[in-house]
């Protein structure tokens, strides 16, 4: 099974990422996305819109920003996902990370090089 491609988009708050992640997810494109979306906050309106308008698998990761806390969380989950895909649970062929407008997409990205289980499963192809 070739390397699942992964995107991890990021930006300040208020700055579209969820408005390009609703409108990529809603194109015709025929891939099938599984999203990460961190949310730093109570209310998770981004999830709310996310999964009223698809059948996208979200998994939704609320304990903190990014940049500090949620790292292994985020490998955790990593490796979850690449193990039902490979058992035919899930069926997906990219990976989407939404990150928080307060993060920082540097220890995100670092995962995929510093984790030899992650490497093996996914390529980082764009931030």
């Amino acid at each position: 099974m070739s390397l699942i491609p992964v995107t991890i988009l990021t930006g300040f708050l208020g700055s579209g990422k969820t408005t390009l992640l609703k409108r990529v997810l809603s194109e015709n494109h025929g891939q099938k996305i599984a999203v990460i979306e961190n949310e730093f906050g109570e209310e998770n309106i981004d999830n709310e819109i996310l999964v009223a308008d698809t059948n996208e698998q979200v998994i939704q990761m609320n304990n903190g920003c990014v940049c500090c806390s949620i790292r292994e969380d985020l490998r955790s989950t990593l490796a979850d996902l690449a193990e039902k895909r490979r058992k035919g649970e899930l069926d997906f062929e990219r990976v989407v990370i939404e990150t928080t407008g307060l993060a920082d997409p540097g220890p995100v990205a670092q995962t995929f090089f510093m984790d030899d289980e992650i490497a093996e499963s996914y390529l980082l192809d764009s931030i």
